[in-house]
């Protein structure tokens, strides 16, 4: 594969050993009042370390980041957050909620302020860069460092599984169109989101799509979860802003892409060096959820990249020799 000079390339296969050399760090687990709403989270790390906040994708919560929460939190100060509807958050009636992901994004820039999250490192999967780009949007100076990880911001990353969305839903929301929809909240279709494209489908562990599926049995979830499907239309004209700030703003940028993940193609995650070509680059043997069954990989990566792309140059910048 050719990448610019700047660009670091690994095609990398999971294995079962993890190789960071530090025991886990405990989790601990809460939930805090953000505008009336319950607003759950797992932690790990002193707080006086650098932060880092994980933001979750779709069908997933913070659960999805329980192993990488545990070898981030020797260096950083984590935080993974589950969205109103999500995991252990509320989730109100989307009869008198609405659920977009302008709102997400209000309610887990309100969360970070209250938790004292000032600036941080980001790291975005799926939903977490709709939710993550519009928080940014708002608060450029807030990131420290972007971590990407099979999130889209451009049209050539969407697979063959949106059609019945950009085809169907978002020009005519119906209950035919709604319908096929519906399917991907089934069992056996989040099953197949976590399993589709890994090469080692023995690390993934079933509580994934057995914990997605029972909260997806909440009153109101599936009604939530289409709410956010047809909503998700609203990204797409954004995507060029999204794409000005990174051109822009140029932010230290490691990009780790399971390379089948069933909704995001691999073109989706080479376009982000367009726009950011000094980014270090993984293709990663994996899909959507490449942090299941590659965590070694992705664990030892943000370490390296951190210490030696950020903090070193954080450092430089106090001694006055940016």
């Amino acid at each position: 594969m050719s990448t610019s000079p700047q660009t670091t390339t690994t095609l990398t296969s999971p294995t079962s050993t993890h190789a960071t050399p530090n025991a886990p760090t405990p989790v601990t687990f809460g939930t805090i009042d953000v505008d009336g709403l319950k607003i759950a989270f797992r932690e790990a790390g002193n707080p006086s370390n650098p932060k880092l906040v994980l933001l979750h994708g779709f069908p997933a919560s913070s659960h999805q980041y329980r192993n990488l929460i545990k070898v981030l939190g020797d260096t950083f100060h984590v935080i993974a957050p589950d969205y109103p509807g999500f995991g252990n958050s509320d989730a109100p009636d989307p009869a008198t909620y609405g659920y977009t992901f302008d709102k997400l994004a209000a309610v887990i820039e309100r969360f970070l302020a209250i938790k004292g999250f000032v600036r941080y490192g980001l790291f975005v999967q799926d939903y977490g860069g709709p939710v993550g780009f519009r928080i940014l949007a708002r608060n450029p100076d807030a990131l420290e460092w972007l971590i990407l990880q099979n999130t889209n911001a451009y049209e050539v990353g969407f697979t063959a599984a949106w059609d019945g969305f950009r085809g169907a839903l978002w020009k005519q929301r119906s209950p035919e169109t709604e319908a096929p929809l519906a399917g991907f909240l089934t069992h056996d279709a989040i099953k197949g989101i976590y399993l589709h494209g890994a090469k080692a489908p023995e690390l993934i562990s079933p509580d994934n799509w057995e914990s997605d599926f029972a909260f997806m049995q909440r009153p109101h979830a599936v009604r939530m979860n289409l709410d956010l499907f047809y909503d998700y239309r609203t990204n797409v004209p954004l995507y060029p802003v999204w794409q000005k700030f990174l051109r822009m703003r140029q932010p230290k940028t490691i990009i780790f892409w399971g390379q089948d993940d069933v909704f995001f193609t691999r073109e989706g995650g080479e376009a982000y060096l367009k726009d950011l070509p000094n980014a270090e680059m993984h293709r990663l043997v994996g899909g959507h959820f490449a942090v299941e069954d590659n965590l070694d990989t992705i664990s030892d990566h943000m370490h390296r990249f951190y210490a030696a792309t950020v903090a070193g140059i954080r450092k430089q910048t106090s001694n006055g020799q940016a």
